[in-house]
């Protein structure tokens, strides 16, 4: 099977949501993004932002989570179908990631994906490269992250 026999370009799909708790915010910027409005609520109210905010990378890795999760419940759904889900992965890349608004404690994104195109790659006969694009909006529907991304396909 193939993406284009279980997408229509355009197609947008909601992947799921995750929360981000003042824990979870935390956790992620201290190991991997340290500055003080993702580390720190009292420092973080004397900054722009005016209150602790997660990291965008944090935000990015959510998407992703969201998304592997989505795509292993997809592939299990097929099976029981009898029907094998299209062979994704890796990914060469991203590109235009926007973090359009702060994510701030206990604010809930929810994730979808659109599926854009899909080429068959002259190098690899049988891959093909699919291109999504990425979005987030938050529990008030405003969008909060958005980027578009490229998918491997293989047989």
């Amino acid at each position: 099977m193939r993406m284009t026999e279980l997408y229509a370009i355009g197609q947008k799909v909601e992947i799921g949501s995750y929360t981000f708790t003042e824990e979870r915010i935390v956790h992620f910027a201290t190991r991997f993004d340290p500055q003080r409005f993702h580390v720190d609520r009292e420092a973080a109210r004397h900054t722009l932002f005016g209150d602790l905010c997660a990291s965008g990378w944090h935000n990015c890795a959510a998407w992703m989570r969201t998304f592997l999760d989505y795509w292993m419940a997809q592939s299990v759904r097929l099976a029981k179908e009898g029907l094998a889900a299209p062979k994704l992965g890796p990914s060469p890349g991203f590109e235009k990631l926007q973090w359009l608004k702060p994510v701030f404690v206990d604010e809930t994104v929810t994730y979808s994906v659109t599926f854009l195109s899909s080429r068959p790659l002259a190098s690899r006969p049988g891959w093909h490269l699919n291109k999504i694009l990425n979005e987030g909006i938050n529990q008030d529907g405003i969008p909060v992250i958005r980027f578009e991304s490229s998918v491997l396909e293989f047989e």
